[in-house]
């Protein structure tokens, strides 16, 4: 199996509208939105699922929070609030096995989960 569609995103084999990118993190509008803001904050590292983050990725997970931030600052929904979500695994609904944040937002988001 080749690269994932995620690592393909990062490495611009196919197109994705990117809102955000520095050397750690890219971010993209997500092509099925769940929100009005239903961004994905992706690492340039391929990391599995969550569980496969190491010791070392401790910095980066902590990079794809800020980048969240940064972009629900950049995109008007940080004062009225949002929600980032990390799914693991199946069960979890991860459908993409490249470890993303969904950040989202821009109208009211029920509760509880599931």
């Amino acid at each position: 199996m080749g690269p994932c569609i995620f690592c393909k995103i990062v490495n611009k084999e196919i197109p994705a509208q990117i809102v955000y990118e520095d050397d750690i993190a890219l971010a993209f509008e997500d092509i099925e939105p769940h929100a009005p803001v239903h961004t994905v904050v992706i690492p340039r590292k391929h990391i599995t699922t969550l569980l496969d983050a190491k010791e070392e990725d401790r910095y980066l997970l902590g990079h794809l929070v800020h980048a969240a931030t940064t972009i629900a600052r950049e995109k008007g929904i940080a004062e009225r609030g949002f929600r980032i979500v990390i799914n693991c695994n199946h069960e979890g609904g991860q459908r993409v096995y490249h470890l993303h944040l969904h950040l989202l937002g821009g109208r009211p988001l029920r509760s509880p989960f599931g």
